[in-house]
């Protein structure tokens, strides 16, 4: 049986105690999924909880995933894919919150050296879309027109993301699919197909969803969990 002790600080609201236990039931169904190794580890999916929380704004909620997930073995490098992921994803703001969350969950940073920044050469930018997506989507056919160093912008961001990022492809993908189902985007689809060619799993996909739940409540699954249907 589980106790309002084990949900976190929902389990101490006295109305949700007094009124609600179906809804505390099933909340602590799913932090039984978040908070424990599956088919993604339990370090990683605290991570994700984490950047999940920053997204939708609530960095007390971020401060207290992302502690967990450092309590269970998670490195400030493996952290620092978050950063790169919501600077790529949700801009300026969202990436310098995570950033004080990092530092606050983290003794000591350990930050290497500054690199020298990278460059795209000419065509890196659509043959890397053309690889990735199996075509080129319009609105980057559209920057690529409009305002091509803009697109060049955006893979070097997107190839930092995936490519250069401290986890694996596998789970910078997942780590993608977190943040977009927390905002319901409709990007999710293309982040499903970019784990699967990966080499994640249906089940590692819904885990990585499910990581959004405490922050953007069970909608965040509405978007992605059609997507994994079986094809007839």
């Amino acid at each position: 049986m589980t106790t309002n002790d084990q949900i976190g600080p929902l389990g101490a609201l006295s109305l949700l105690r007094g009124h609600a236990p179906y809804t505390l039931a099933g909340y602590a169904g799913f932090r039984r999924i978040i908070d424990r190794d599956g088919a993604v580890p339990a370090r990683l999916k605290a991570l994700f909880a984490a950047v999940a929380a920053i997204d939708r704004r609530y960095p007390d909620l971020a401060d207290r995933e992302l502690a967990r997930g450092a309590a269970l073995g998670l490195t400030v490098h493996e952290a620092t894919a978050g950063l790169i992921v919501l600077t790529s994803l949700r801009g300026e703001g969202a990436a310098l919150e995570f950033a004080a969350v990092i530092a606050r969950c983290f003794a000591a940073l350990d930050a290497p050296e500054p690199q020298p920044l990278p460059a795209a050469a000419p065509g890196e930018a659509v043959a890397n879309f053309t690889a990735y997506f199996g075509t080129i989507p319009v609105p980057l056919a559209q920057l690529l027109r409009l305002v091509p160093d803009a697109a060049d912008a955006y893979y070097l961001m997107r190839r930092g993301s995936i490519d250069a990022n401290p986890l694996s492809p596998l789970y910078g993908e997942l780590l993608l699919l977190a943040i977009l189902a927390a905002g319901y985007s409709p990007m999710a689809a293309t982040h499903v197909r970019g784990a699967r060619n990966a080499g994640a799993s249906d089940e590692a996909i819904a885990e990585a969803v499910l990581c959004a739940v405490p922050a953007a409540g069970i909608a965040a699954w509405m978007g992605v969990g059609a997507l994994l249907a079986p094809a007839e």
